[in-house]
């Protein structure tokens, strides 16, 4: 099954299309140091839980994925940087090797950090040289792949902020992973104005030229009942009204597993959040932990760092619920929705399950999406973490329902036509 790539305007000579690919390789190689920079040898080998990997680690394995997925199949010649690194840098592909146990990428120590940056300079000029040489019937193969490889990266580009922000706020010293001047705080959102969704049949999935993941095809119609949704995101002052309620101490408001969790994890507000001591104080009396430090709490700024569970109870209190999916899409369209991208994922009621004729692509990139598809929840949008250029509304994004130390947060979605 094709990638869809990114393709070459007829236009455009193949030269020139080369061209473009290799600095678009750069850049996004980049971009993963840079965000690297502001850390540590030390914060870089931290691991703060299993569900997370230290920002070392993700360096080396967008590095592997090149070397395993593009080089070993279409660099005549190539030569592992280090034959032993496949066990360490691979994440889950069975295909193509043995694997270091997920929970203990935090004690590799070794490979020191120099090495891993020596590590992608040597995969670098080795996909430069490779975009420049290939004949055309080769590049035709290869294309895709240097692109499936450049999307994978910018997704670990947004993992290395997640996770060591879990691993920042993990310290007692609270440190902040980029300080910066904190911006105005605001008093309030907008009204929350309720929108109108597309309903009867609806084609969703991705559609067009440029790139999507195998798991956002094949476009394909649904049909919709009537429904609205919110023209904004939850704000966190919205949400702490929920936790002053009573929210994380009312079980009607839970789904079972939701419930569960509040209790053995001792939930009582999202994940960064800085009590004031008491959880029915105002929003002006918390503060939140990311990256930028501990800040008082902004009432009008999305949530975030929620699971689907506290997502799922917040709508339940508000009278609504979340949008499948399907509504989701229909609706980005419309005029006048905000905060689709940029702001926060946005859970919604959607198992992530496969459209309808999907087919996992072909060799060791099938491990990619479809063998994950049973326990977990869709998002949708894109947050303040996802890298420039990264996010369309066809994106499908996944966690298991109890994980909240993604940017992710919700959009109320309410059936029929009445107010």
């Amino acid at each position: 099954m094709p990638l869809h790539p990114l393709p070459a305007p007829a236009a455009v000579p193949a030269r020139d299309a080369r061209a473009a690919l290799a600095a678009r390789y750069a850049q996004v190689r980049a971009h993963s140091l840079a965000l690297a920079a502001p850390l540590s040898a030390e914060d870089q080998c931290v691991q703060s839980m299993p569900d997370a990997s230290p920002t070392k680690w993700h360096l080396a394995h967008t590095s592997w994925f090149f070397e395993a997925v593009v080089l070993a199949a279409h660099a005549d010649g190539y030569r592992p940087f280090d034959a032993r690194w496949g066990h360490l840098f691979n994440s889950y592909y069975e295909s193509l090797g043995s694997r270091h146990p997920r929970p203990q990428r935090g004690l590799l120590t070794r490979p020191a950090l120099a090495e891993v940056h020596a590590y992608r300079a040597h995969v670098d000029d080795a996909v430069q040289a490779l975009i420049a040489s290939l004949d055309a019937a080769r590049w035709s193969a290869a294309e895709g792949l240097i692109e499936l490889g450049l999307q994978h990266e910018q997704q670990h580009q947004e993992l290395i902020l997640t996770d060591i922000l879990h691993a920042l706020w993990c310290n007692p010293l609270l440190p902040a992973y980029a300080a910066q001047d904190a911006p105005a705080l605001r008093l309030a959102p907008p009204p929350l104005r309720w929108i109108e969704g597309p309903e009867g049949t609806v084609a969703i999935g991705h559609a067009g030229a440029g790139f999507a993941f195998d798991n956002e095809t094949p476009r394909h119609r649904q049909w919709l009942q009537p429904y609205r949704i919110a023209d904004r995101l939850v704000s966190c002052g919205e949400f702490a009204e929920f936790v002053a309620d009573g929210g994380y101490r009312t079980p009607s408001l839970w789904l079972s597993d939701g419930w569960a969790q509040v209790q053995s994890q001792q939930w009582s507000a999202p994940l960064y959040w800085i009590a004031p001591g008491d959880p029915r104080a105002p929003a002006a009396q918390w503060q939140v932990f990311g990256l930028q430090g501990v800040r008082p709490l902004d009432a009008a700024a999305p949530v975030t760092h929620l699971s689907f569970y506290e997502a799922a109870a917040y709508a339940e209190w508000a009278g609504a619920r979340l949008p499948t999916e399907a509504e989701w899409e229909a609706a980005a369209a419309l005029p006048g929705l905000r905060d689709l991208h940029g702001h926060a994922w946005q859970w919604t009621r959607s198992a992530y399950d496969p459209y309808p004729g999907y087919r996992p692509w072909s060799g060791a990139i099938g491990e990619y999406n479809g063998k994950f598809m049973v326990g977990q929840i869709v998002l949708r949008g894109s947050s303040l973490a996802t890298p420039p250029g990264h996010a369309r509304d066809s994106y499908r994004n996944f966690f298991p329902p109890a994980a909240r130390w993604q940017f992710s947060g919700l959009r109320l979605a309410k059936d029929g036509h009445e107010q």
